[in-house]
């Protein structure tokens, strides 16, 4: 290999534009290697069900041919990150790794303990959220821990960086230089045939974007609640947004939705469109908020947050977490919901609110068992 590359390990960014790490390892003015590690770890996770892993195995095979119309493909290897990443730098001489910053207690470490036993850089970026934990803090630089006063912090600190939606410029490795494992199929990582996996591409999530720019952003306040049935079919209809799963994993930036939403703002017919524009807003911030709770007290990710519901006597009743987790209670609103998250993986966010309370609060079934 003439030129030295340098590598962009993607994680929870699987798109190419408005990608704070991906560009400056372009900028850097070598040929960059684009990089996924399927990571047992996570594999074995278990938030790792078999429907998010075809999802994931969607959006990265729709990455892989963004790169390849950029005379590049996507590297795939398999294995512990350190283990890849150290035979990738002996491998191709690679002088720094670039990646986005993750803010799960697992990420955290991991990429700290990459940081001092690599034998090149690894630049971190911060891209996942709009502001970065951090920086929306008490005047005393505590963490706040309620909604409303981080929300009205957040808002009060300068705009979030612009999005930079267009393609980025620099050279790629090509496919030929690097061995790849190549995408596997769902079997090939150990889970069973599940149920189709919506469309998952960058060029969709940004449709679905501009689809909801165009108008629904504008009745969000009122729809956002509908128990719609099939949100990723041909007719989708108004209420969300439905850009849940492609934030979860990078397929659309958090500046790029936001803003697209501020924009919205500026061309809001009447107030009452202004409102709802606003409240979808609030809804990105309250996505914020729960990732810097995460990042500031890292035991909410098995624990309860206030030590006080410790002590709730949870009762042990599988029959009835069976009954709950099939969609049989007999509560058809709860039944409804469940039934459509086994059919398609997804509920919407009033279903979600209304199936977890029965559960915790009806049925006082410890909130992991739900989980």
């Amino acid at each position: 290999m003439s030129t030295w590359p340098v590598v962009h390990w993607f994680r929870r960014d699987l798109r190419l534009s408005d990608n704070t790490a991906l560009r400056a390892a372009l900028r850097s003015g070598r040929p960059v290697l684009p990089l996924f590690i399927f990571d047992p770890t996570i594999l074995r996770s278990p938030r790792a069900g078999a429907p998010r892993v075809a999802f994931l195995l969607r959006a990265l095979r729709a990455l892989d041919e963004q790169l390849r119309a950029q005379g590049s493909a996507l590297v795939v290897r398999f294995g512990e990150p350190e283990q890849i990443l150290l035979a990738l730098v002996r491998e191709t001489y690679a002088q720094a790794i670039y990646a986005n910053e993750d803010y799960t207690p697992h990420a955290r470490g991991r990429d700290e303990r990459l940081k001092r036993t690599l034998p090149v850089p690894l630049y971190t970026y911060p891209d996942l959220l709009l502001r970065a934990p951090g920086e929306v803090l008490r005047e005393d630089g505590s963490p706040l821990v309620v909604y409303t006063p981080f929300m009205k912090r957040w808002r009060a600190l300068p705009p979030p960086a612009r999005a930079e939606n267009s393609m980025p410029v620099g050279q790629w490795i090509h496919p030929s230089k690097v061995a790849s494992s190549g995408i596997p199929e769902l079997a090939a990582l150990g889970f069973a045939p599940t149920i189709a996996a919506p469309p998952a591409d960058e060029r969709f999530a940004r449709a679905l974007l501009d689809r909801f720019i165009e108008g629904p952003i504008y009745r969000y306040s009122e729809t956002r609640n509908a128990l719609v049935a099939d949100p990723f079919g041909a007719e989708m209809p108004s209420g969300s947004s439905y850009l849940s799963p492609y934030l979860r994993i990078g397929m659309i930036s958090p500046r790029q939705v936001y803003w697209a939403a501020q924009e919205a703002l500026q061309n809001a017919p009447d107030a009452a469109a202004r409102q709802s524009a606003e409240i979808f807003v609030n809804e990105l911030i309250w996505r914020e908020f729960y990732h810097h709770i995460l990042y500031h007290f890292p035991y909410v990710q098995r624990n309860n947050f206030r030590p006080a519901y410790d002590s709730v006597p949870w009762r042990d009743a599988p029959d009835e977490l069976a009954a709950w987790q099939e969609g049989r209670t007999g509560y058809p609103v709860v039944d409804a919901a469940m039934r459509q998250l086994r059919a398609i993986g997804w509920m919407p966010n009033r279903a979600r609110m209304i199936v977890a309370s029965f559960l915790t609060k009806d049925l006082l079934i410890h909130w992991r068992a739900g989980e």
